[in-house]
């Protein structure tokens, strides 16, 4: 099989501390999202940060990976929410230090255990969780719901 390749553009003016910019993504799915250094260390004021798109790439991946999983086990889910929270440390060298993704499950056939043991599964073949490892403390919290409860979340 080929590699598959994605594409995304930043469009910087000005400064760093000063200037701002713009992401698409070569699909189309993103288009002129602004960033600035404000948004990035201090409120996003409806700006990105590559963090918040790191955090939206890596819930994505882990998704579709549990999902992969919970249906191998034979337990398919009807419902995922995973929301990942990156965390960069800015004292010293800003770094990005840790991903949590909070997962919260809807899946009729699977029980607390088998959820558990799927979001580790998924931990280890998600592509994003791979590319972090090993620089990235990656945590996962799996919550098996009740529909009533999903309903009430939103």
């Amino acid at each position: 099989m080929a590699a598959v390749q994605r594409t995304a553009q930043v469009d910087w003016t000005g400064s760093i501390a000063r200037g701002a910019g713009v992401t698409s993504g070569g699909s189309g799915a993103i288009r002129d999202l602004p960033v600035t250094l404000a948004s990035r260390f201090g409120e996003p004021a409806g700006k990105t940060s590559p963090e918040e798109l790191i955090a939206a790439a890596h819930a994505g991946c882990f998704a579709m990976a549990l999902g992969s999983v919970l249906a191998g086990y034979g337990t398919p889910p009807e419902f995922l929410r995973v929301m990942a929270t990156v965390t960069l440390e800015t004292s010293g060298d800003p770094t990005i230090v840790s991903s949590l993704l909070d997962v919260h499950a809807l899946a009729a056939q699977a029980d607390a255990a088998s959820l558990e043991r799927a979001a580790h599964e998924a931990e280890r073949s998600c592509p994003v969780s791979r590319a972090l490892q090993g620089n990235v403390e990656i945590r996962v919290h799996a919550t098996l719901d009740q529909p009533s409860a999903l309903q009430a979340a939103e």
